[in-house]
This record gives C-alpha cells, structure tokens and sequence, in this order.
C-alpha cells in the first residue's frame, strides 16, 4: 500500500520523461555521435569514421575563438545589464506602489514577442542609413554620435547584447519575483522595528536570502548566452565580418551553408558539454559559498 502513491506519480511521470528523453537526450548523443563522421547531409550518403579530426578542424579554426570570446560578452552582458535590471523591476512589481500591473506587462513584453520580429525592429531601429535611433539623435544635436550600430565590426556584438538585455530582462524579473515573494514579511517588520533602512532591509535581509534565485539566474544567465542564436542570426547574420558570431551561427553555418555536418555536430557538442560543465560548477561553486 506505501507503494501506491509511487506507482501512481511514475505513472503520470513517465510520459513526460519519454517525451523528454526523445526530444532532448537521444538527439544529444546523436550529435556527439555525428562528430566523429564526415557527412554532408544527405541521406543516401554513407557516414565517413574520421575519428577526432572534426574537432581539430574546429579548433584550428579562429572564428571559433572569436565566437567564444563573444559568448563571454554575452555572459558578461547577463550580469552587468540584466542581473541589475531585472532585479530593480522585481522590486518594483512585488512592492506597494501603483500601477504594479502595468509595470508587470510593460516589462514583461519583450519576452513574449517571437525573436525574429523583435531581431527585425532593432535592425530597423539601428540602421546606419534612416534608422530612427540615429535620427533621433540628429535631433537632438548629437549627429557625432550616429553610428551604424550593426554595421561596425568594433561595436555590433555590444549593440546585440544590449539587445538582447532589452528582450530578457522581463524573464528574469519573473524569476526574482519569485524569490522575492518567498521572503517573509515578518523579517521585514522586524528589521524595521530595529531601525533598519529601505537600503539595509536590501542588503542585510532581501540579497541573503535571494542567494537560491541569483544561483539559478546565473546558471541560466551561462546555459541561455551560449546557446544564444536567433537574435544574432536576424540582426547581424553574425556579420559583419564574423564580427558577432558565436558557435550556434558557426554550427548552422557549417551545417546548412557548407554542408559540413561532422564539423557542425562537433560544435553542437561542444556546447552541450560546456552548458553541463558550467552548470555543474556554478552550481557546486554557488552552493559551497552559500553554505558559509
């Protein structure tokens, strides 16, 4: 009868589980699999064993390099723009202020619009040649200033990665909230009956105890910047110049444009054992500092 209960919650779970090994965990191996092969694509078209020499094409190829020197500015992106933002906007809605719906839908928005119609309406935006930020500028007497903020090798994966703070700060303040709310009131009141200040209250009570909540934006913060894609492909093509690649625009390049799927399925790997690797050490990291 103690078994019951266990039964039951595997029988609702395995479904899921199925689904999940199907979609996500058979095609993982399947790509690392595929790394050892030379292969174009094609099905009629045996697999050829190359054995490691997919990874060294690889990793002799120096748009490699510069695409994992851009995940780190995506990566430093996260918590310089979003991590700050994203916690202010869950201050905002979980507080006693007006409007609080409002700022929920407003902040929330661009998370909820599909990537390839935000990607188009920063291009617009940031067009070197008619673009509105640029006139916008003009405007205001800052003609100096204009840039064509996607067409320049020095400044376009910035320009993408304050986009892309732009899109997923609603996200993150969900997640914030979230911990937020799970803080109980009475520390607060306590706190506040021995003299503490809105800026203390934050720093002595509300940032501890949010410790659980930055853990798993971080991870997500790491996991989410390398596999970061549709953005880059709709605003910059990873141009110009390879200026704003990053591996899963090499991945689909080598894939789809070159045809070179051993190489392709490679890097696919990599970034799933670099996801894993980062999970575990944040979380091991994270968890070991917490407990001090």
């Amino acid at each position: 009868m103690k078994r019951r209960p266990y039964t039951i919650a595997a029988v609702f779970l395995l479904p899921a589980f199925l689904l999940y090994t199907l979609v996500y965990v058979v095609p993982m191996f399947q790509t690392a699999y595929l790394s050892f092969f030379s292969w174009n694509g094609i099905k009629s078209v045996p697999l050829e064993f190359v054995g490691w020499a997919n990874y060294d094409e690889m990793f002799n190829k120096p748009e490699f390099y510069r695409s994992l020197k851009n995940i780190g500015v995506f990566i430093m992106g996260s918590f310089v723009l979003i991590l700050p933002i994203a916690f202010s906007f869950a201050l905002i809605i979980t507080s006693k202020l007006k409007g609080t719906r409002f700022f929920k839908v407003a902040f929330f928005m661009p998370s909820i619009l599909p990537l390839t119609a935000v990607g188009l309406m920063w291009q617009f935006l940031l067009k070197g040649d008619g673009g509105l930020v640029n006139a916008v500028m003009s405007a205001l007497g800052m003609s100096s200033w204009t840039r064509d903020w996607l067409g320049e090798p020095a400044i376009a994966i910035y320009v993408v990665v304050i986009v892309n703070a732009w899109i997923y700060c609603g996200l993150n303040m969900i997640i914030f909230a979230s911990g937020l709310v799970a803080i109980p009131e009475d520390l607060y009141e306590a706190a506040a009956l021995d003299g503490a200040t809105g800026f203390k209250k934050l720093r002595y009570i509300t940032v501890p105890l949010m410790q659980e909540t930055i853990k798993i934006f971080s991870i997500l913060a790491v996991t989410q910047s390398l596999r970061v894609f549709g953005q880059i492909f709709v605003m910059t093509n990873g141009g110009p110049n390879g200026a704003t690649d990053v591996p899963t625009t090499l991945l689909y390049y080598e894939s789809f444009k070159y045809n070179n799927f051993g190489v392709g399925n490679s890097i696919g790997t990599f970034i799933i054992i670099a996801a894993l690797l980062s999970t575990v050490i944040l979380n091991r990291l994270m968890s070991t500092r917490n407990a001090r």
